[in-house]
């Protein structure tokens, strides 16, 4: 083997260390290993005593190093990296906006269970194309959801407290006892949507449209539900008390009022002029 052909096979051993970097670590700590137990072999032989205090100070500083430097470095990096990736999920939310595809509904709702993960329910979501997507148990508390499309999806036991939803459409999607305490979702479309047990308490309903909604046993207390139609819609056991902006006409084309609670106003009304809708 002549010269060159030596420092190429030493160059070539050299880069297949430097890939494996477990490999790598262990050489070096060898090495240095060998170097300081060499250079401190004269103390080990003349004053071994003193020398093992002096290595145990030491220690005692290394350990104190590994529990705060080592730690605190180590709790810096994970949040950092925590923050980058949910700038990353945001991010996708916002590349996927207004885009109208099953791709875009499913990558949308993913980023949105991500961030759930990381304890993040503020979500601007507006204009934004969810459909047909399993939305189920979700927390969505205090998100912004204006102009955007719920229609057919599956959100049992979603929670919407606190969100603005306005002119948003959640037509035939299955939401029962899904949470929108204190929602401003006026204008927003529940056309068909099943809405079994959720609870509105307080909630912003302005001209909202719940035809042919199933609102059994919902709770409606103390909603503001002046212009919200509810032609067709069934509102069994459903909870109207304390509704502003409710009338008598409004209701005169639901499919039933039996056992709602009802203002006593209200339901002397109905009583007067649709009295069947308030039996079986």
């Amino acid at each position: 083997m002549n010269k060159g052909e030596f420092k190429l096979s030493v160059e070539e051993k050299i880069k297949s260390i430097t890939k494996k970097p477990i490999l790598t670590s262990v050489i070096v700590l060898v090495f240095l290993t060998m170097l300081v137990l060499g250079l401190s072999l004269p103390y080990y032989l003349d004053n071994f005593r003193d020398f093992f205090k002096e290595v145990l100070a030491e220690a005692h500083g290394m350990l104190f190093d590994i529990a705060i430097i080592g730690i605190l470095i180590y709790w810096l990096r994970e949040n950092g990296e925590k923050q980058l990736r949910i700038k990353m999920y945001k991010d996708e939310i916002d590349d996927f906006r207004q885009w109208e595809s099953e791709e875009a509904a499913f990558r949308t709702v993913g980023n949105i269970k991500r961030l759930n993960r990381h304890k993040i329910t503020e979500i601007n979501l507006v204009n934004c194309h969810m459909t047909k997507t399993n939305m189920s148990h979700v927390d969505l508390t205090g998100s912004n959801l204006n102009s955007s499309n719920f229609s057919h999806a599956n959100a049992i036991e979603c929670n919407f407290s606190g969100t603005r939803a306005n002119q948003t459409n959640f037509e035939n999607a299955k939401m029962n006892q899904a949470n929108f305490e204190g929602a401003f979702a006026s204008g927003a479309n529940f056309k068909d949507t099943f809405l079994i047990k959720a609870n509105f308490k307080n909630a912003f309903l302005i001209k909202s449209d719940f035809t042919n909604a199933y609102l059994m046993e919902a709770d409606l207390s103390n909603c503001h539900l002046t212009g919200a139609s509810f032609d067709e819609a069934s509102l069994y056991k459903a909870n109207l008390s304390g509704a502003e902006g409710i009338t008598a006409d409004q209701l005169k084309s639901v499919k039933t009022l039996y056992l709602a609670i009802l203002d006593d106003d209200i339901k002397s009304e109905i009583q007067e002029k649709y009295p069947e809708l308030l039996g079986k």
